[in-house]
């Protein structure tokens, strides 16, 4: 019997309308079949960069029913998912660019050397796609993290068929979105089957156990990342799993950035863990602050922005209940105390709040590692230290994490091996992404990003943002004394294709 799969306000928990029904495990296998056959379309690079343009321009003519969409399913607000549409919108034409420039093809050739010990035959390496690849949608990036977003472009960009797990809490948005992409596809003269998406839980245990499936990317909880993680390397071929899991990023402010802009940093830290009703995977679930006059200014600051702030609708009941039980558990530990109670609000919303703890107790009460866990939604927990010691004891016991904050002031930024430069060397293995005087919520789309980081925040070392996405589905390949007219266009000498390349150690183009 087919199980319908619907469509949920979360701003009423009332089902809107059916979207479409659970994929089953043949379904799930026709999909796979269908893009594996399609594989072979992608392979031009012409092809790929119509695809990736085509894609822009589609969801941005269908953005005002696909924001609409968003919104009716999400609570995230049109203001916000105008944004994340832009921002997808901007990542596929990026990958496009990315495509066009060919430098993520990383070809080397090195000519045969018969003077070198030992002597050097003919070699000359580039990258291939790996094949269909399962990506599995995140429910807080609707569009950015879901049936088009990074994955699906970088992906494509990397010549990759790709099958999509869409997420419960957005089916209707996964829909319009695959529809766009099915129909930029027929614009490129592309099979529409080099984009695919199922629907159902065990849709996406089977979808990763398909051994056509040649690698999977993930964004979502520690739990279900994990259990999908182990099924790929359990498999009778095991698959590269790039999963991003789960969070805390700390943020340690020094008692001299405390006493420089203790109002400043509390407001910005309310309004970063806040954001999008905390749900972001960048939110900063973790506070370390200094004890006495400033870092009482700082949460007197906080207090204000945070209880200022409105409530609102998390993404599905679920999420809202073991927010709530989250902070219930957390505010009930000894010496944790709530300034501003993060709590139900009315209909189905919540109120943000944060929580305040001894430094002391992190380092030292293994029931306060309840403290060091991600909490998914708007609450933070704030850790009054008395001394730089007590910061690193936190430090040492925290998991990896996708980023990690130092605020610091004017006087310490010039201070060359200082207290400031030792602790960001402390906060460096933690995470993949370190800033200063900054909020980690917000991922830029650029070249130089990293969005990931030291397991469990992924578990893999790669991005899932910026132009390096695309390596995670690629595979180098080397040639050996292979004769020119058997070389892929790629590798040949006369580099046809005009691509950059190292050749005898030098780089061209």
């Amino acid at each position: 019997m087919a199980v319908p799969v619907w469509s949920v306000d979360p701003r009423t928990g009332k089902q809107r309308e059916q979207v479409a029904v659970e994929a089953t495990a043949a379904d799930v296998d026709a999909a796979v079949r269908a893009a594996h056959a399609a594989r072979g379309e992608l392979a031009g690079r012409t092809a790929r960069i119509a695809l990736l343009r085509a894609a822009a321009e589609e969801l941005e003519a269908a953005r005002e029913e696909i924001v609409a969409a968003a919104d009716a399913e999400t609570a995230l607000g049109e203001v916000r998912l105008n944004g994340e549409l832009g921002r997808t919108t901007y990542q596929l034409l990026a990958f496009a660019d990315e495509v066009a420039d060919g430098a993520y093809l990383d070809v080397v050739i090195d000519h045969a050397d018969a003077s070198l010990t030992p002597p050097r035959p003919d070699l000359r390496r580039y990258k291939i796609p790996l094949g269909v690849v399962a990506v599995y949608a995140a429910s807080n990036f609707p569009l950015a993290f879901s049936v088009p977003g990074g994955d699906t472009a970088s992906a494509l960009a990397a010549g990759c068929p790709v099958v999509v797990k869409a997420h419960p809490d957005h089916p209707a948005t996964s829909e319009l979105c695959a529809a766009a992409l099915r129909r930029a596809a027929a614009r490129a003269g592309l099979s529409e089957d080099v984009v695919r998406v199922v629907h159902g839980f065990d849709a996406g245990v089977e979808l990763v156990k398909h051994p056509l499936v040649a690698a999977a990317g993930f964004t979502g909880s520690i739990r279900g990342g994990r259990a999908l993680f182990d099924a790929a390397a359990a498999r009778p071929v095991p698959i590269p799993f790039h999963g991003e899991l789960g969070s805390l990023n700390p943020v340690v402010v020094t008692e001299a950035a405390a006493k420089e802009r203790a109002e400043g940093i509390g407001g910005g830290l309310a309004g970063s863990m806040t954001m999008g009703s905390g749900q972001f995977c960048t939110k900063p679930g973790l506070v370390l602050a200094p004890e006495g006059e400033s870092g009482d200014r700082l949460l007197e600051a906080l207090a204000e922005s945070v209880a200022e702030t409105a409530g609102g609708p998390m993404l599905d009941t679920r999420m809202r209940e073991a927010f709530l039980a989250g902070v219930r558990a957390r505010a009930e530990l000894e010496d944790v105390t709530a300034p501003v109670a993060a709590a139900e609000g009315e209909d189905q919303a919540v109120r943000a709040g944060f929580l305040t703890v001894p430094a002391e107790r992190l380092a030292g009460s293994e029931r306060h590692g309840l403290l060091l866990e991600e909490c998914f939604g708007p609450v933070t927990v704030v850790a009054r230290y008395r001394d730089v010691g007590e910061v690193s004891a936190v430090l040492a016991k925290l998991p990896g994490n996708l980023t990690a904050t130092l605020h610091i002031a004017e006087e310490e930024a010039g201070e060359e091996g200082g207290a400031a430069a030792r602790l960001l060397a402390e906060l460096t293995p933690l995470a993949g992404r370190v800033l200063v005087n900054g909020w980690p919520t917000g991922v830029a789309v650029t070249p130089a990003q990293h969005h990931g980081g030291p397991y469990p925040a992924t578990t893999s070392t790669s991005t899932s943002v910026g132009a390096t996405a695309i390596e995670r589905w690629l595979r180098p390949v080397a040639y050996q004394d292979t004769p020119p007219a058997l070389l892929p266009e790629e590798l040949r000498d006369d580099n046809p294709l005009g691509l950059p390349r190292r050749v005898d150690g030098r780089r061209e183009g």
